[in-house]
């Protein structure tokens, strides 16, 4: 089975920013490590604002050292592309002209003036397995943990 990690950035990459950080995923996949020894793993970047970290965990689990290692490659794409990959409180949807992403206080915005509403489709980035992106992935906001942050 195939643990993923969601890391979704505060704003929707360039094209040019999402080619080079989808080369740098490719590398730190191929060179990601369980003390010492590789994972099965690979790493890509979806809609230009969601890096997905994937192992296969049939193969080898990532641990404390190789996360902690994950996390120290992703610092470094933050600094280097001044994007923020951590903040929780960034808030993916889809809109009408496709994926957006809002701080909180401005998804509390769109939710009072109707342009968010129990349909709109939100990106839930807690899922933690693969099989979970074709169906819990982007659910509508009544489905949604955002639904009971914003009740």
């Amino acid at each position: 089975m195939k643990r993923i990690w969601i890391y979704q950035a505060d704003r929707i990459l360039s094209v040019e920013e999402g080619a080079q950080i989808s080369v740098e995923l490719a590398a730190f996949a191929e060179q990601w490590k369980v003390h010492g020894k590789p994972l099965s793993a690979s790493a890509e970047l979806r809609d230009h604002l969601f890096i997905i970290l994937k192992v296969d965990e049939d193969i080898a689990a990532a641990s404390g050292c190789s996360v902690d290692s994950s996390v120290r490659f992703l610092k470094g794409i933050e600094e280097k592309y001044r994007v923020q990959l951590f903040d929780r409180m960034q808030f993916a949807y889809k809109s009408t002209s496709g994926v957006a992403v809002v701080n909180r206080s401005g998804f509390e915005r769109l939710l009072a003036a109707g342009e968010i509403d129990d349909n709109t489709l939100v990106f839930d980035n807690t899922i933690t397995y693969e099989h979970q992106l074709d169906n819990a992935w982007v659910v509508p906001f009544k489905e949604s943990w955002h639904k009971r942050l914003f009740a």
